[in-house]
C-alpha cells in the first residue's frame, strides 16, 4: 500500500492558489484513475484505487497547510503506512515555476506543511515531489504570493508540471524505486 499526499488548503477560496499545487496533482491523479475523494474522520479527503494490484491512497488534508501532519499522522497509523510508503507533493518557492524536484528526505526548508508532517511522523525521511512556484515578485510577501493564483502566462508551465508529477508517481507505482524515479524526473 502507498499513500500519496497532496498539500494545500481546503475551500474554494484557496482552490487555484500556488499553495494548492499538491491538491492539483492528486486531483489529476484521481481523475486519471477514476478515483473519488471522500471525507473521512481523519480531517482529510481520501480517494482509493488499485494500481497493478496495489492499493493506493490519495490524500488531501483538510486541516489547512500548517497543520497537515495532524491529518497525515493518524491516517498513516490507521492504514499501517510506513514513512517509506509515503509520498508528499507540495509547492516550493525555491524552484523555478513549473520545475519539479524529487527528494527522499530533508528538512522542511521553511515549508510549514512539511514541518508539521515531520513533527507528527517524528522523521524527515519520506519521499517528496516539490513543484516550483517561484519567488514573490515586486512588493508581494511570501504569504501573498503562495495564496494567489497562477498568472495566465505561467498556466501552461503549471499544467506541464502537474502532468510531469503524475507521470513520476505512475513511474514509481509501475515498480521503479524512488531513486530510479528521481534519476528519470529530476
Amino acid at each position: 500500500m502507498k499513500m500519496i499526499v497532496g498539500l494545500g488548503n481546503p475551500g474554494t477560496k484557496y482552490a487555484q492558489t500556488k499553495h494548492n499545487i499538491g491538491f492539483m496533482v492528486v486531483d489529476r491523479m484521481a481523475e486519471k484513475q477514476q478515483a473519488v475523494f471522500k471525507k473521512n474522520t481523519f480531517e482529510a479527503e481520501v480517494a482509493e484505487f488499485f494500481y497493478q494490484g496495489e492499493k493506493i491512497l490519495l490524500v488531501k488534508p483538510q486541516t489547512f497547510m500548517n497543520e497537515s501532519g495532524r491529518a497525515v499522522g493518524p491516517l498513516m497509523t490507521y492504514f499501517g503506512i510506513y514513512p517509506e510508503e509515503l509520498v508528499v507533493v507540495y509547492d516550493d518557492l525555491d524552484l523555478v515555476t513549473g520545475k519539479i524536484r524529487l527528494r527522499q528526505k530533508g528538512s522542511a526548508g521553511g515549508h510549514n506543511g512539511i514541518k508539521s508532517i515531520i513533527s507528527h511522523l517524528n522523521t524527515n525521511v519520506f519521499d517528496r515531489i516539490k513543484v516550483g512556484i517561484g519567488r514573490p515578485e515586486g512588493n508581494k510577501t511570501v504569504v501573498q504570493h503562495v495564496l494567489s493564483p497562477f498568472s495566465k502566462e505561467v498556466q501552461p508551465l503549471i499544467e506541464a508540471s502537474i502532468d510531469q508529477s503524475v507521470a513520476a508517481l505512475e513511474f514509481m507505482l509501475d515498480g521503479h524505486s524512488f531513486i530510479d524515479t528521481m534519476n528519470k524526473f529530476n
